[in-house]
């Protein structure tokens, strides 16, 4: 490599704000699995979805700092700035999830001291750790955003990261809804259903289409489609977050009550309720996209997509 090229290595990464938060994440989430292994522990579904999370968003913070420390994100066909704010972006919501899902399942008041106080104590450290990740993570996307008047990759955008958070919601949505809800009782319910996987599936679309680096290829500006999509999100949301809980709550097609001896976990009645809540901040997540896409200005479309 000649001297015009620049340093083999990019020193920036590490030494930079942004560089300073992956690093935090790192040094955090090596805490958090180690703690776990060591001595915290984990069991059945939750503790399992917990553990996926911290090692999966060590193992692609671990990937991400080595690419920009050697620049060899240069030889991705991607769009790296818009990749690495939609993985923070995606690592904070999980995050915070495992760290509100571990204690409530792990941590309890009583353990100690008729149980061993040490394995509380692991656990609890696990939790600070987490939270901890968390804010490094939300740190980062807050640091890549930008100031006024600079030009920023659309994942760093308002609509960007609203795009994440919806992807996020819908998976969940999805998730709650395997698990037993019966969707397929009522032709309503079914429709529900299928309008939270096409807009799960438009948005997901949309952000593969930035992080890949192909809206140039779109016929139509991709932010103008981006406004266009969400309206019509918006729209279908609005009919399922009506009709969904018409026909889970009310008496003539559900049950407005939760059923007696329904086992807590396991009850369809409670999945229902949650779908219903989830599907509403939803809703309010694309209306918030629909309104930042609408006041942003033309400038806006200068932004590296």
């Amino acid at each position: 490599m000649s001297v015009s090229a620049g340093h083999h290595l990019n020193a920036s990464a590490v030494f930079s704000p942004v560089g300073a938060a992956r690093v935090c994440q790192l040094t955090l989430g090596c805490a958090v699995v180690s703690l776990v292994i060591h001595g915290a522990g984990y069991s059945a579904t939750y503790g399992t979805f917990c553990m996926a999370v911290w090692t999966s968003c060590f193992a692609i913070s671990a990937a991400v700092l080595v690419l920009d420390v050697t620049r060899l994100h240069a030889c991705l066909r991607v769009s790296w700035e818009n990749l690495t704010v939609m993985f923070a972006s995606f690592a904070t919501l999980l995050t915070l999830t495992a760290s509100v899902v571990y204690p409530a399942f792990f941590v309890r008041a009583d353990d100690c001291p008729y149980n061993n106080c040490e394995v509380r104590d692991f656990r609890i450290a696990v939790t600070v750790c987490s939270w901890g990740a968390c804010v490094a993570y939300g740190t980062e996307v807050f640091l890549s955003r930008g100031k006024p008047g600079l030009v920023v990759s659309y994942m760093a955008t308002p609509s960007g990261v609203l795009k994440v958070a919806q992807s996020f919601m819908g998976c969940v949505i999805f998730v709650m809804l395997s698990n037993g809800t019966d969707f397929t009782r009522h032709a309503a319910t079914l429709y529900c259903s299928v309008v939270f996987g096409v807009c799960l599936a438009g948005t997901v679309l949309l952000v593969a289409l930035v992080v890949s680096g192909r809206t140039a290829a779109l016929r139509l500006p991709f932010e103008r489609l981006a406004v266009i999509y969400t309206f019509a999100a918006v729209l279908l949301y609005v009919s399922a977050a009506v009709l969904w809980p018409v026909f889970c709550f009310d008496r003539k097609y559900g049950e407005p009550l939760r059923p007696q001896g329904c086992p807590r976990g396991k009850c369809s009645w409670d999945v229902k309720l949650a779908v219903a809540v989830m599907s509403f901040i939803n809703l309010a997540l694309y209306i918030a996209d629909l309104v930042c896409s609408h006041r942003s200005r033309p400038t806006t479309q200068r932004h590296r997509v």
